[in-house]
């Protein structure tokens, strides 16, 4: 397996804990390995270590209390730790009491809040894992990156398809059953390809529920589980100005890795053009824009925009500093550019930029447009917002 090293960085003061979340295959583990690996580790994806834990949380005070105190001054490292929601008593026990320091791992958050476990109060810090990043990568291959998506395996691997397929089928949807977040198990199943036909566009809730069969507010509710499982996000309406004329109720939902939203609908791009590759470079680039934000720790919004004429701006930056607008095109026409420049008249946001596939920058009506490329040489570096 190739070495990458990952953006995201860890330092933890004396005395502080952190939680780090995150969709299942994304490289935390990897990840918590190389950064700390004098650490002691607890795997509750291990059968037995499982069993034994679940049975009797005390046994991580137990043991831990038995530890040389060498071992006891690296952070301890709790992987999946959602599966044992009771053991985050002993965490915070130890805490307070020893003043142990913890890296909490997991793929969900949502069986800690059902079961209103102890989110250890404000005493852990938190942090995502995404998918790789365009920054992490050598010889960065779009259109790889956009077939295969960016969960390690599968960006690396020539059997991506099977690993595709293997993670949708035995593990997003079983993953959703097993730890009981979705009762309705055929209803579920239909709704996760329901979701995927509507994926990146507004979503249309009542729609999907005839579907599925189910009403309103399960649909809203699966919505709901994907992103406490960090399986997806939501991007909301921009509106900072009462209109008649804006959609302001309607959301977008984007899977969090481009390659398994293809999947889920049979995508196969060859070359870098035509609607489909339109979607997947857009899909793209919102998951580079959300890992730069985590990933720097910045708190700026991501939203859209759009009338109820038509006209659409994809993503909105803060409070409408930045406006962007992504084209799978080589060449960008003049119409392509006038929904940013009535967002620009409107709003006045300080940069407007229509993100292409052009080769070369240029400016139009006082629109940039960039090659890809250069954006997120741009974003990465701290010089878009």
């Amino acid at each position: 397996m190739v070495s990458i090293e990952r953006i995201l960085k860890i330092n933890l003061p004396q005395g502080q804990s952190a939680f780090l979340w995150g969709a299942r295959k994304v490289g935390k583990s990897t990840f918590l390995n190389q950064s700390f690996s004098d650490s002691l580790v607890y795997d509750f994806l291990k059968t037995d270590l499982f069993l034994e834990f679940v049975k009797k949380p005390a046994l991580l005070r137990e043991q831990l209390l038995a530890q040389d105190s060498k071992v006891l001054k690296k952070p301890i490292i709790l992987d999946e730790v959602q599966k044992i929601p009771q053991i985050l008593d002993e965490v915070h026990w130890l805490i307070e009491n020893k003043k142990m320091r913890f890296i909490l791992c997991g793929s969900s958050a949502r069986k800690l809040k059902r079961s209103h476990s102890n989110m250890l109060g404000g005493r852990a810090w938190r942090y995502e894992m995404f998918p790789l990043v365009s920054a992490e990568l050598k010889n960065f291959d779009l259109l790889r990156a956009l077939n295969r998506g960016l969960i390690p395996n599968h960006y690396l691997e020539e059997t991506y398809q099977k690993s595709l397929k293997a993670y949708v089928q035995d593990y997003l949807k079983e993953e959703v059953f097993a730890e009981g977040l979705a009762r309705n198990i055929p209803a579920f199943s239909r709704f996760f390809e329901a979701m995927a036909f509507s994926h990146g566009q507004l979503t249309n809730c009542s729609n999907i529920a005839r579907d599925c069969g189910v009403n309103f507010k399960t649909v809203q509710e699966y919505f709901q589980i994907l992103v406490d499982t960090f399986l997806g996000v939501r991007v909301e309406p921009y509106n900072v100005r009462q209109s008649r004329q804006v959609i302001t109720q309607a959301v977008k939902f984007y899977l969090f890795d481009v390659g398994v939203a293809g999947f889920l609908v049979n995508r196969n791009l060859t070359q870098e053009k035509g609607e489909e590759f339109g979607k997947a470079f857009e899909h793209f680039i919102l998951m580079e824009i959300l890992a730069y934000r985590s990933y720097k720790e910045h708190e700026f919004k991501i939203s859209f925009w759009r009338t109820k004429a038509g006209l659409e701006v994809d993503f909105v930056l803060g409070q409408g500093e930045v406006a962007l607008e992504i084209k799978g095109a080589s060449r960008v026409e003049k119409k392509d550019i006038y929904s940013l420049t009535v967002f620009r008249d409107e709003f006045k946001p300080k940069k407007t930029i229509l993100v292409c596939t052009e080769k070369a920058e240029r400016v139009s009506d006082h629109v940039r447009i960039m090659p890809w490329q250069k954006f997120l040489g741009l974003l990465w570096d701290g010089k878009i917002i």
